[in-house]
């Protein structure tokens, strides 16, 4: 999994640090994952990590990814970038899909495979979104602020076995046209995407919330889904 990076954190010593909410940790090892979670790197570091990884998940964080890397300039209401992040992520995400392994985008990470896949993104939700609720949520992210409405025909349904789940909120972006071979599996009632996925691979799953924030069974199943088909690639690599 990707951490996040900050060159010089608020006060103390000026030191560069990755960051990971454990939270992401804690639902891959609850569902019987090991996380590894990957320090920055080159193009030879990419491809270590992808040799010895089963799985990828793309975290999010608080910052956007840059629209020109779908065909756009900025426009009022983007929010900050992390080249160096975004590159090592993109690249990560695309040789993780050349090799098949089972991929997960958590909130940013979501953005970034839909983009990644060819697809574009709304850079701002309250200016661009007419009717948009409140997507950054004021209160703990470990509550629910609003409902999404799952496809009932879409592996995120399967897996959770739910058409309709209570879901946290922290983003102001959001896909705008899914890219190539991803459908749209839930939306919020105003529209807004909430989950994508490529169904003619065994797990490639976006969603725009935070599940391991959420004391929710149901939504726990998207790790344990994620953890079985890293399993199951790696028992048939084995073979």
């Amino acid at each position: 999994m990707t951490p996040d990076f900050e060159a010089r954190p608020p006060g103390g010593r000026p030191h560069p640090r990755y960051l990971l909410k454990t939270a992401y940790a804690e639902a891959v090892l609850a569902a019987g994952g090991l996380p590894w979670i990957l320090a920055y790197g080159d193009e030879a570091v990419v491809g270590a990590y992808l040799e010895r990884i089963d799985a990828l998940v793309v975290t999010g964080g608080a910052f956007d990814v840059p629209p020109e890397l779908y065909g756009e300039t900025p426009r009022p209401g983007l929010g900050p970038q992390k080249v160096q992040r975004t590159a090592f992520e993109r690249a990560l995400l695309e040789g993780a899909l050349d090799r098949g392994l089972p991929v997960l985008g958590v909130c940013g990470g979501m953005q970034l495979l839909n983009v990644v896949r060819g697809g574009t993104l709304v850079q701002d939700l309250p200016r661009e979104w007419e009717g948009a609720l409140a997507h950054e949520q004021d209160t703990d992210p470990r509550r629910p602020c609003h409902e999404v409405h799952v496809d009932p025909r879409s592996r995120l349904a399967e897996m959770t076995g739910a058409t309709s789940l209570e879901v946290n909120s922290t983003h102001h972006q959001a896909v705008a046209r899914p890219g190539e071979g991803l459908l749209v599996s839930a939306r919020a009632p105003d529209g807004v995407v909430e989950a994508i996925e490529d169904p003619a691979r065994p797990f490639v799953l976006g969603v725009q919330w935070h599940p391991e924030l959420l004391d929710d069974g149901r939504q726990q199943r998207i790790y344990q889904r994620l953890v079985a088909a890293a399993e199951a690639r790696r028992q048939a690599h084995a073979s």
